[in-house]
């Protein structure tokens, strides 16, 4: 099934630098996809008329609508009014009505308007103007030959008022009830690759949903994307495929909604009425910091102890010297008992230990760096795990933090 498609341009010089980042087009798609409008494609260009111009009409060559953030301004840099203007080939002319709102608005705030605000009140013959309450640059629809343009200002606030008070309701109409519904899987214990062997022969038999595979450290995505004209068609769609993929990743996956790691534990620990002290060397806080930054976790996160030092993991963990002397500070047996030490000594229902060489020193060639060994202990016994992770130091603190939290969730499970 087919939906009214759209294309995003981001103007402005500065959204190409490191300094900026273009979040309008965030907001912009979230909306749009609420009400049925599927994104073809995103772009930001800079402060020059030629690259606008192609990329628009670039953009009319491919999709009924177009919305542009930014260049809207009184200063020659903004573009948007003239360029627009030409491809429409609809001619600006002064809007009087705008012209006094301008002067107006200078004069309530005991300012002299310069010239240069005139700008913002041309307007290519025939659009619709969007009234601006949040600032001084109206925004602008233009309708030709099936064609929709909406230029709207780039501050977020005015953008964002705008759009819900004046775009939103026609668009909507404009979508001709077409709803766009969507599912986030989350899995770890698998590679993307691995993945999508195991569920490609699944998902390619359906054009709708569309399927799309995302991977970070530790973590996949499946992205589940179904259009049909009513909320209850699209559910039912993502359910179909959704099941599938479900009975053929099993326990890999921890979500279904997009949650994180930390809140499904969060949950799973909640429910069974069971608490979690942690003890980690490499990781440095990070499992903790992951457990604690979920709101009510203080209704089973118990304790957190960041011990680097052989000391430190005898005084904070119970961990006896000759444990460590006997295997090292990386070994199967300090990770055991890590978990172990913290649990008995707090009382918790699990304990976790993590150790591990981060990196990028410290390695050795029996005990490289990426080495990571970490251990879930409960009354029932103990899981243990020994991982070599790739990559810079953040990437192995961040590995092992996410197989740590998956640990106790199976073990919770």
């Amino acid at each position: 099934m087919s939906s009214l498609r759209a294309e995003i341009i981001a103007i402005g010089s500065e959204l190409l630098t490191p300094e900026r980042m273009d979040s309008n087009s965030l907001y912009l798609t979230e909306k749009l996809n609420s009400i049925g409008i599927d994104l073809n494609a995103k772009f930001v260009v800079g402060d020059d008329e030629e690259s606008l111009e192609q990329v628009l009409r670039d953009s009319l060559q491919r999709v009924g609508l177009v919305i542009a953030t930014g260049g809207l301004g009184p200063t020659e840099d903004d573009i948007s009014r003239k360029v627009f203007a030409r491809v429409f080939q609809k001619p600006l002319v002064l809007d009087e009505e705008i012209l006094r709102q301008l002067e107006e608005r200078f004069r309530s705030r005991g300012l002299t308007m310069t010239s240069n605000n005139a700008r913002q009140a041309l307007v290519p013959s025939g659009a619709r103007v969007l009234d601006n309450n949040q600032g001084t640059a109206p925004g602008l629809w233009i309708e030709s030959d099936g064609k929709h343009a909406i230029m709207l200002p780039g501050p977020p606030h005015e953008m964002k008022a705008m759009f819900e008070s004046q775009c939103l309701a026609r668009l909507a109409e404009m979508s001709k009830g077409v709803r766009i519904q969507k599912r986030v899987f989350k899995l770890t214990g698998l590679t993307e690759s691995a993945c999508d062997a195991r569920i490609a022969p699944i998902y390619t038999r359906y054009r709708n949903p569309v399927t799309t595979i995302l991977a970070s450290p530790g973590e996949i995505e499946i992205h589940l994307k179904a259009t049909s004209p009513t909320e209850e068609e699209a559910e039912a769609l993502l359910n179909e495929l959704g099941d599938k993929i479900e009975m053929e990743l099993g326990d890999h996956i921890f979500s279904r909604r997009g949650e994180s790691l930390e809140q499904i534990v969060g949950m799973y620990l909640t429910m069974r009425q069971a608490s979690v002290a942690v003890a980690e060397s490499c990781t440095g806080g990070l499992v903790s910091e992951r457990l604690t930054r979920i709101p009510g976790s203080s209704a089973y996160f118990v304790s957190g102890v960041v011990c680097y030092s052989n000391t430190a993991k005898t005084e904070l963990a119970d961990v006896p010297p000759l444990l460590i002397e006997m295997n090292g500070a990386v070994s199967r047996e300090v990770a055991i008992g890590l978990a172990e030490g913290i649990r008995k000594r707090t009382g918790t229902t699990f304990g976790i230990g993590v150790t591990g060489i981060a990196g990028p020193s410290g390695g050795s060639e029996t005990k490289p760096v990426g080495l990571v060994h970490i251990a879930v202990s409960s009354e029932t016994g103990v899981d243990d795990r020994e991982v070599r992770f790739p990559g810079d130091r953040q990437r192995v603190r961040w590995w092992a933090s996410q197989l740590a939290l998956d640990m106790l969730r199976r073990k919770l499970l």
